[in-house]
């Protein structure tokens, strides 16, 4: 038997938001482990590079798609085509998403219904698309990148921490319907992760943004990778992120919500 022929024996995961940060450590780590890929990201220059190093480096098959999510018709195109080549996706990392920045009234509108639809409905409906083939074979995993913010309000990041908080809600629910059929879902919710989500947020003059001891994209993607194959359903990877989140369960809401407000604060000049 030939590598190619090999190499489509594997299980294949399709990850989203792959060209970077968690996405590209989560890229490398099913890689490693012999997981043909289907890659979705806007980044064609870094998904080419990965289409041209990681078929020989690690022996899988590599497909890729230069998809905007935030473009409502993208999912339905993705698994069309993947139907008609006869992919079938045996896990789904849903990992696209970023963030806004600001008060409310104050930010992009347009920018935050994009955000809406990467980070919730793009999700959904990719979920929805894939899981039904998963019932079908009775075996399945997904993955679904939240954050640490899904578990409380998030002034001066309204709207983000609002779409985590369905991620986190949604990724439960569906875990608990698919109890027993073969298919786990497991939900990952870093906390403050040293990334591009900053930049690409423009809160870098924010407190939060310079906290000195954020967790690395490589150890995340580890933890988040361990947890899925274990079948967990929430993963919250550090200890102080563990506290933290539990910890809001028992505190006053109002006085939560003003933590989180001045912990996103921008930094006072000295």
């Amino acid at each position: 038997m030939n590598k190619t022929s090999k190499s489509l024996q594997k299980k294949t995961a399709l990850i989203t938001g792959a060209a970077s940060g968690i996405g590209y450590q989560l890229t490398q780590i099913f890689a490693r482990h012999s997981y043909n890929l289907v890659l979705v990201d806007k980044n064609e220059q870094k998904l080419t590079e990965i289409i041209d190093e990681f078929p020989q480096k690690f022996g899988i098959f590599v497909k890729i798609f230069v998809k905007d999510l935030s473009i409502p018709t993208c999912p339905e195109e993705i698994f069309t085509e993947l139907q008609q080549a006869s992919i079938k996706i045996d896990v789904l990392v849903n990992n696209a998403g970023f963030g806004t920045y600001g008060v409310f009234n104050e930010t992009d509108l347009t920018l935050e219904l994009k955000m809406l639809q990467v980070n919730m409905v793009s999700l959904t409906h990719l979920t929805k698309l894939f899981l039904k083939d998963m019932v079908e074979q009775n075996y399945g995993k997904i993955l679904n990148v939240a954050s640490a913010a899904a578990f409380q309000p998030g002034p001066l990041m309204a709207v983000y921490f609002a779409t985590q908080a369905y991620v986190l809600s949604f990724s439960e629910a569906i875990a608990n319907e698919l109890e027993g059929t073969g298919i786990s879902v497991t939900v990952l919710c870093p906390g403050p992760t040293a990334s591009e989500f900053q930049q690409t947020a423009a809160m870098g003059d924010s407190k939060i943004a310079n906290v000195k001891r954020m967790m690395d994209t490589k150890t995340v993607a580890r933890i988040g990778y361990q947890g899925l194959m274990t079948n967990k359903i929430v993963v919250v990877p550090g200890m102080r992120n563990k506290i933290l989140t539990e910890s809001v369960r028992f505190t006053p809401r109002n006085l939560v919500t003003k933590i989180v407000r001045t912990m996103h604060e921008l930094k006072k000049n000295r």
